[in-house]
């Protein structure tokens, strides 16, 4: 962006140069957020024009992305929010002062392998195509994790080879369960394959770009979405028929958490179509 903005001479110095800068700042504060450290390495305010030629193109200020590039380093992390907890400002630490850093020699392919088998554990069953979905990885690097920790296979409903840890208990009995999960919940979001608890109701409930918004669940499948009206009341719609007996269960997690959030009102990034319809936003 830098380059193709033109606005600084050589970009990559200049990058590396206030990034530095920046983490030298922020362990001085010890938090801070981004205008703070603005304060102290003035570069951060660099204006750079993106896409010039959308009408959507604009400017984005150059601290927005030296911070998300040192969080996705594993230099930094975004902290608790400035002021209440709805705000969208957040403040800025060192990994470092929060978690014990791993050793920067760990072998790669071990660090693969217990990636894959913390996703196993809370996921599992998993197909091969959420796994290559969900890390971003080849097929070969999961089938590698895969091995590295005895994964087993098991075979899923729809016939299609799914892969679980080696204590996965089968068949094991769970009580019937309601719930409303918010948007970008990683319960919705941790499959690339849904069907098998989302549905057909992927289109009122995901936007465009596959963002989930609220969900209603009733015995680990989706079967609705949820929304606040202006005055912070949840509001609910089902997209298919769970019974009597449910739907007075959704409608008393509704009432408990519109007495929850007392009042407050949640700015979604994201909305659903169906969540749009429910906060009257059309």
């Amino acid at each position: 962006m830098l380059s193709d903005a033109g606005v600084v001479p050589d970009p990559e110095q200049w990058l590396d140069r206030v990034s530095a800068a920046t983490l030298e700042a922020l362990r001085r504060r010890g938090e801070a957020v981004a205008g703070e450290l603005t304060e102290d390495v003035p570069e951060l305010a660099t204006k750079i024009p993106y896409r010039p030629d959308r009408k959507w193109g604009g400017e984005l200020g150059a601290s927005t992305r030296v911070l998300f590039q040192l969080s996705a380093e594993g230099t930094i992390v975004r902290g608790r929010p400035r002021g209440s907890w709805l705000s969208s400002q957040y403040r800025w630490s060192a990994m470092d002062d929060w978690v014990e850093l791993p050793d920067p020699d760990l072998d790669e392919d071990g660090i693969r392998a217990e990636l894959v088998r913390r996703y196993l554990d809370r996921f599992g069953p998993v197909t091969e195509t959420d796994l290559v979905w969900w890390t971003g990885w080849t097929k070969t690097w999961v089938r590698k994790g895969l091995a590295a920790i005895g994964s087993l296979e098991v075979t899923l409903d729809d016939g299609a080879t799914g892969y679980v840890l080696d204590d996965f208990e089968a068949g094991s009995d769970t009580p019937s369960s309601v719930a409303l999960l918010p948007g970008l919940d990683a319960t919705v979001m941790g499959w690339k394959e849904r069907e098998w608890y989302l549905g057909a109701h992927g289109a009122p409930l995901f936007d465009r770009n596959g963002n989930a918004g609220p969900t209603v669940w009733v015995d680990g499948r989706v079967v609705g979405g949820w929304g606040q009206r202006p005055d912070g009341e949840v509001v609910w719609r089902l997209l298919e028929d769970v019974g009597r007996e449910h739907g007075f269960g959704i409608e008393a997690k509704a009432a408990a958490l519109t007495e929850w959030l007392d009042g407050a009102v949640l700015a979604t990034r994201f909305p659903s179509p169906l969540q749009r319809e429910l906060d009257g936003r059309g």
